[in-house]
């Protein structure tokens, strides 16, 4: 099993999730995140001043999957989270983590079985 934390720009999510329903990931967990990378913030004029904002607003999923589903889920975040075939800076991040158990509340299945 293993955990996957993506962080993506806000624009693409919709986007994203019909990309992880078509490879057939329905459970996931969307969490609004502020941060930033290479892009460091960006500025902003507010009442003719100017203003360094250096958190942007991104949204992060995570998702729990079998190892069988791995690929398939960063495959379909990457191609529906990029901007352009190409990319941009700040198009996010995925992080694969190791899932050591899981243990669904209603019926106390572990492991697998309860993702």
């Amino acid at each position: 099993m293993k955990l996957i934390l993506a962080i993506i720009q806000p624009s693409k999510l919709e986007a994203v999730k019909e990309a992880l329903n078509k490879v057939e990931v329905f459970r996931l967990t969307i969490v609004d995140v502020h941060g930033f990378g290479r892009q460091k913030g960006q500025s902003e004029v507010y009442r003719g001043h100017e203003l360094t904002v250096n958190l942007l607003r991104k949204v992060q999923l995570q998702i729990a999957v079998n190892e069988d589903f791995v690929e398939r889920t960063v495959n379909a975040i990457m191609e529906a989270g990029r901007t352009g075939p190409e990319g941009r800076i700040g198009d996010g991040k995925i992080f694969i983590l190791p899932l050591e158990d899981a243990i669904r509340i209603r019926t106390g299945e572990r492991g697998p079985e309860a993702i």
